[in-house]
């Protein structure tokens, strides 16, 4: 059987990722599959500029609004891969097109190269000890320690981002083999999708961060942030260590002022889109790039989705 057509908006945060999606739905009978790690919390609206209700009711959405952000199991690469082989089997089966869309490289680039991720569930417990541990005695030990049962995937990890290694710790020791063996191998890339990647100048992208920054705070992102913390979330955890979350959540402790919090806010968000450039690198080739500033951006995707879609051969039942 011949995989499906799927189509796939990335590129940095306030790009213009979610109104290109929905346009695209809209002319070619679709609904979007989000790819964002942060919108499938439910209360986290403003600060992840989810979806608007007009967007919602134009395009329906999948993977939005799901879990709760004080849920146990957590949102991952293997949830968001189980949850989006759900949503592309229930469009599928109405004729209708796939659309995913989001700034998170590792889902997007998890289901397009077909990558298989273990169910493990967090432990509690097993992350409690391995993190007393890195505080006992070093982030850097604890990546050793992953070496020696998995070099390929402690060199893929910068042994300062102690929540991945534990995650792979965790898989490890729950499974008994090297989470590398769960990594993508590179050759079994979806033959079907087509990556279509948003782009626009570096500064001109921080100054749409910028304002969008300031218009979430007339929003009511402060409020959205209080009535997080108002139910005992820590604004330095998952998934609420996110920027904004965590800048006006060091301001409802008195450790910033409202000014520094927003301004900070911007600056982390600055440095999230970066981030995201190494994931979604401009000069990757299986990647679509399109100018998000051109006024002829939505004829452009759509041109390109056409071409992809008169290129596919018929799906086999």
């Amino acid at each position: 059987m011949s995989a499906a057509p799927l189509i796939c908006v990335v590129g940095p945060t306030a790009v213009g990722k979610t109104a290109l999606a929905v346009e695209l739905a809209r002319r070619f009978g679709g609904e979007v599959i989000n790819a964002d790690s942060r919108q499938v919390y439910r209360g986290m609206t403003i600060g992840t500029a989810k979806p608007t209700p007009g967007e919602l009711a134009a395009a329906p959405h999948h993977l939005v609004d799901i879990l709760d952000p004080w849920d146990e199991e957590g949102f991952g690469v293997a949830l968001f891969l189980r949850r989006a082989a759900d949503a592309l089997h229930d469009i599928g089966s109405r004729g209708l097109l796939p659309i995913v869309c989001g700034g998170t490289g590792q889902y997007v680039w998890a289901l397009v190269e077909g990558q298989r991720v273990p169910a493990v569930p967090p432990d509690p417990q097993l992350r409690a000890a391995l993190e007393a541990e890195a505080a006992l005695w070093g982030a850097d030990a604890l990546h050793r320690r992953l070496a020696d049962v998995d070099p390929v995937r402690a060199a893929a990890l910068d042994p300062r981002n102690v929540r991945r290694v534990i995650r792979a710790l965790e898989i490890h020791l729950a499974t008994g083999r090297r989470p590398s063996e769960f990594q993508p191998t590179g050759n079994r890339e979806h033959a079907n999708a087509l990556v279509i990647g948003l782009t626009m100048p570096r500064d001109a992208l921080y100054q749409r961060i910028d304002e969008r920054v300031d218009k979430m705070m007339l929003a009511g992102f402060l409020e959205e942030v209080e009535a997080l913390a108002s139910t005992g979330l820590r604004m330095d955890e998952s998934p609420l260590d996110s920027p904004g979350y965590r800048e006006l959540g060091q301001y409802l402790a008195g450790s910033l002022s409202l000014q520094e919090a927003v301004q900070r806010t911007k600056t982390q968000t600055h440095r999230l889109a970066r981030r995201q450039y190494a994931w979604f690198k401009l000069t990757d080739s299986r990647i679509h790039w399109l100018d998000a500033a051109d006024s002829g951006l939505l004829d452009n995707a759509a041109g390109t989705v056409t071409s992809f879609m008169d290129s596919q051969s018929p799906v086999i039942q």
